[in-house]
């Protein structure tokens, strides 16, 4: 049965916005951002800070389960703080060889890794050595660092250390996020690995959905920026007799997403947490466009709330979710 997951994505897909987007249905798993790693074994309260799931076993208000994912070169370090994330109940472990920032490939994480498939292939060993042969371990990486020359040996070099799926963003880290995500890439790795592969990259709609999944061969599917601009993205895909959402039934998600955040985050930071995923969804819906250029003068979470209360009636969110 084809899975739908929902991206690591920093800075963005936090909790918050996973229990906002888990609601609308049709998601399967959630990776979280991830937890970087150095050289030592992390507090309890970094994972519960990244992943506050751990609480509710591991799994958001709508009961879809959680991965922790770990960022970071230090082996040892890795296995350790892989045993702490499962200790505290994650649904498995996942291991980031993706993350294009410039910061954290400086500091020999992330897609820089990529560069060395031996290095790759000892840090999932490490963390399968560590962890066990029962554990759940996972993990993400991109076509290459600066071409694909080293795709095939990363992904065999992680399949053959022990991880129990991939998932392939279908670009390198040149490459960025710039358009088009490069299927056809994920369809060789696919057929040179023995483990399930997962394919990630520029899915926003349901026929591209489609495309990705006849290109790559992949039944598994990792949406990332698509959903955040249109939350009901998974629903359509996995329910297409459905109605589109409109922005009669997107404003109660906002303004559910602006509780959590008034709940969560620091007063100075709320405003601009709400700002971001407006801007996000006025890609898709003009009504959003419209409340962000609105409150983008806005300070306060109060004032931003008073604003979306007024600009639309809300629908009876029930109703809306029963359908």
């Amino acid at each position: 049965m084809s899975r739908i997951i929902l991206a690591p994505m920093e800075g963005l897909a936090d909790n918050i916005l996973r229990d906002c987007l888990t609601l609308v249905g049709g998601i399967d798993l959630c990776v979280t951002e991830f937890i970087r790693v150095t050289d030592q074994l992390l507090p309890e309260r970094v994972f519960y800070r990244l992943c506050p799931e751990l609480h509710t076993d591991s799994k958001t208000p709508a009961g879809v389960p959680v991965r922790v994912q770990l960022l970071g070169s230090h082996p040892q370090a890795l296995g350790l703080n892989a045993q702490r994330a499962l200790a505290l109940g994650s649904a498995g472990v996942d291991l980031n060889f993706g993350c294009p920032a410039k910061t954290v490939n400086r500091s020999q994480g992330g897609a820089i890794l990529l560069r060395d498939p031996a290095r790759v292939g000892e840090i999932v060993a490490t963390v399968r050595e560590a962890i066990g042969p029962d554990a759940w371990l996972s993990a993400k990486m991109r076509l290459g660092y600066e071409d694909t020359s080293l795709a095939i040996d990363n992904a065999q070099a992680i399949a053959a250390a022990g991880a129990n799926e991939l998932v392939v963003h279908a670009r390198t880290k040149v490459q960025g996020y710039r358009p088009p995500a490069h299927w056809h890439w994920i369809a060789h790795i696919r057929t040179a690995v023995s483990i399930p592969v997962i394919a990630n990259g520029d899915i926003w709609q349901s026929r591209d959905y489609e495309q990705c999944r006849q290109v790559s061969g992949c039944d598994d599917v990792m949406l990332g920026r698509g959903i955040v601009w249109r939350p009901d993205l998974a629903r359509s895909i996995c329910q297409p007799q459905l109605a589109a959402y409109q922005w009669a039934q997107i404003q109660p998600l906002v303004l559910g997403f602006c509780e959590r955040v008034a709940a969560q985050v620091p007063e100075r930071f709320q405003g601009a947490r709400v700002k971001q995923w407006l801007a996000l969804l006025g890609r898709v819906y003009p009504e959003a466009a419209t409340a962000f250029v609105n409150i983008k003068r806005l300070q306060s979470l109060p004032d931003i709330v008073t604003y979306l209360l007024a600009s639309a009636v809300v629908p009876n969110v029930a109703a809306k979710q029963e359908g």
